[in-house]
């Protein structure tokens, strides 16, 4: 999912550059809405492996 976020990230920058305002707008906004969405499954992933006595697993 970071993945895509930094990907409509790129999406946002390169269409900025060429003008395209609107496209950019709705590209950044994906990427911080899927920054944050990754965040918070990293976060309830930490929690539940905390609580059931796991270490993070690599």
């Amino acid at each position: 999912m970071l993945g895509w976020a930094l990907t409509f990230f790129i999406i946002a920058i390169v269409a900025a550059l060429f003008g395209f305002g609107g496209i950019a707008g709705a590209s950044a906004g994906i990427a911080k809405i899927l920054f944050f969405v990754f965040l918070a499954l990293l976060i309830l992933s930490l929690v539940v492996n905390a609580i059931r006595g796991r270490g993070p697993t690599v």
